[in-house]
């Protein structure tokens, strides 16, 4: 009997460690700060492209979708993101960078989750795909 009670006890003991959490999941991501757009929808952004999201204290942010800049806040709880766009200036581009303003701005609002990867931002959506890939601006 006192073997096979310490047979259980380490069995349950063995199971335990074996399990596992990852306490990051819930750590809140620094966002405060300037970040560059590098990847919209799976597309890299054009080079020298002004694509840029400045996240602020109390949930506000700002910056430019590659021609116009746009103004809005954001709610962050744990890596929980919601980005909520609510408005921008009006003027043209080329269309290189007029339809990558359009993918931005379609992109934000999909924004469900964020991830801090080797020094960069990803903002995924609530399949977790990726949808903004950013990187800190110094």
């Amino acid at each position: 009997m006192l073997k096979q009670t310490f047979i259980l006890g380490a069995l349950l003991l063995g199971l335990t460690a074996c399990q596992s959490t990852d306490v990051a999941q819930n750590e809140t991501i620094p966002l405060e700060g300037s970040w560059h757009i590098e990847m919209v929808q799976g597309q890299p952004t054009i080079d020298y492209s002004p694509a840029q999201i400045t996240f602020e204290a109390e949930g506000k942010l700002h910056g430019n979708n590659s021609c116009n800049n746009f103004f809005g806040q954001y709610t962050q709880q744990g890596q929980e993101l919601k980005l909520s766009p609510a408005g921008s200036t009006m003027k043209a581009c080329v269309d290189a960078l007029m339809q990558q303003e359009h993918k931005v701005m379609q992109a934000m609002p999909l924004v469900a989750k964020a991830k801090l990867v080797q020094g960069r931002l990803t903002l995924l959506n609530s399949d977790g795909k990726p949808v903004l890939i950013l990187s800190q601006l110094k």
